[in-house]
């Protein structure tokens, strides 16, 4: 809180919007409507775009070491309006992996049997074991704000829920060496604008076209007021990631999730053998 309050209420900027991933992921309070979803302006896109190819293919290296050793495991959760990329995030960064060491799950509105489970329970069946990178496509996080744009759910059990959710993703970590990453994919009003009618126009995207995204779209507002106080109440912080440029989204994720898996340190196993003489 101490360090939004230095960067914004004090430092007589309330107006400017804090521009790239880099100035905004050490900040304490996640407040949305004041971060740019373009790029930094001293990062071109050739550079980028050539950095993003490294971190794929080292992904794809450590992911086998991963694999590999079984004894850690990563859990990636993508996060974001319709047309914010989730999917083509996914593909890209994760290019590289081999198939046997990875898995992508898209969360979808529950089932008869999800539903009569408590919203969890659809969740924890689909974690990674040890040696294995699973990747949400949307998560738990969804039934903290869908629920709440409807009103379909009261504060109490919002509180409940993000109270379960904090306690659900610590016992990852510290019961089966889960690391737990979670990116917030940050689009603009226009942008997802522009997304949702070239889905309707491109006869490549038309497959992706759902009548329903344009509904959830007019709730704008309340999308972004949930999303950013589940953000904020979240133990395990977010990265805050801009979308309007896709290049810039794929540079983010992949320099984070190589990142985080050089700090694993991932190792091939050794096995001591007694070989006769």
């Amino acid at each position: 809180m101490e360090i939004l309050r230095r960067l914004f209420n004090r430092s007589g900027i309330e107006n400017e919007k804090c521009r790239g991933y880099e100035c905004i992921r050490d900040m304490s309070r996640i407040i949305l409507s004041k971060m740019s979803t373009l790029p930094p302006n001293d990062l071109t896109k050739v550079a980028a775009v050539a950095k993003t190819q490294k971190w794929i293919k080292r992904i794809g290296e450590l992911q086998h070491l991963l694999f590999a050793q079984k004894k850690q495991a990563l859990l990636v959760v993508l996060q974001g309006m319709d047309g914010s990329g989730k999917d083509g995030g996914a593909r890209n960064v994760f290019g590289e992996c081999s198939p046997s060491g990875i898995m992508v799950y898209g969360f979808k509105k529950p089932t008869d049997e999800e539903r009569e489970h408590d919203f969890l329970w659809r969740v924890h069946k689909l974690t990674p074991r040890k040696g294995m990178i699973h990747i949400f496509v949307r998560s738990h996080y969804e039934d903290v704000l869908v629920p709440r744009v409807h009103k379909w759910i009261s504060k109490e059990r919002t509180k409940n829920r993000i109270n379960a959710i904090n306690a659900f993703e610590e016992l990852l970590v510290s019961d089966n060496r889960t690391v737990v990453l979670k990116f917030y994919l940050h689009i603009s009003r226009k942008e997802q604008k522009r997304q949702l009618q070239e889905r309707v126009e491109d006869p490549a995207k038309q497959w992706k076209h759902n009548p329903a995204d344009l509904k959830e779209s007019e709730h704008w507002d309340d999308y972004m007021r949930y999303y950013e106080d589940a953000i904020n109440q979240s133990t395990i912080p977010w990265h805050i990631v801009p979308v309007d440029k896709r290049w810039y989204r794929d540079y983010v994720i992949a320099k984070t999730v190589c990142e985080t898996l050089e700090k694993m340190k991932p190792r091939l196993p050794t096995f001591k053998t007694d070989v006769p003489r």
